[in-house]
């Protein structure tokens, strides 16, 4: 793992703590030398991690969509900033130019972002890592969530750790490169 897509917020949220970790999170990043890939922003929780990144000499790539970049304000110092035409495509670009996923809090689009990426492995698309990053708690109500769709057989058994979500960061990539494969969703069953 080298290159991490974070999905999260442009929003703040109403703790502090929220931005205050995701900085950190930023600042492991650059010191254990992975690179972000994320959605290019400066602000919120974005903001926070691309800071945390680059003010300790790490590499951020940023990714915005043509119509975002005309209303969002992309962050002024990433090593990379690519615009593209559609949500697709950034999220595309986004998936091949990562070696793992982890998403922060964050609104309804981080939600669906990571759902996509999970989905995406449940059906074969990747083989990659993914993980939430657990700050202040924030996604407890998702993994009940999980455990409900798994308990009521929308989702299979075997998806239950398909997302690794953790509250330290060392142990979140300590889990993250232990990850192995699931198989792929079989539609007989």
């Amino acid at each position: 793992m080298k290159r991490i897509a974070v999905f999260c917020g442009a929003s703040n949220g109403n703790d502090p703590i929220y931005t205050e970790r995701a900085y950190e999170f930023g600042k492991y990043l650059a010191e254990n030398q992975y690179e972000l890939i994320y959605g290019a922003g400066s602000t919120g929780m974005m903001g926070a991690v691309a800071n945390g990144v680059l003010e300790h000499n790490g590499i951020a790539i940023g990714i915005m969509p043509k119509f975002l970049a005309e209303r969002e304000i992309a962050h002024d110092s990433l090593s990379e900033y690519h615009v593209v035409e559609t949500m697709h495509e950034r999220k595309q670009m986004m998936s091949d130019m990562a070696d793992a996923f982890i998403m922060l809090p964050g609104g309804a689009g981080s939600l669906e972002e990571f759902f996509e990426i999970y989905t995406w492995s449940q059906i074969g698309l990747h083989h990659k890592p993914i993980g939430a990053f657990n700050i202040h708690h924030f996604f407890e109500p998702m993994e009940s969530m999980i455990k409900h769709l798994i308990h009521t057989g929308f989702v299979n058994e075997d998806y239950r750790h398909l997302a690794v979500i953790e509250e330290d960061i060392p142990k979140l990539f300590a889990s993250l490169k232990k990850s192995q494969p699931v198989k792929i969703r079989d539609y007989q069953k």
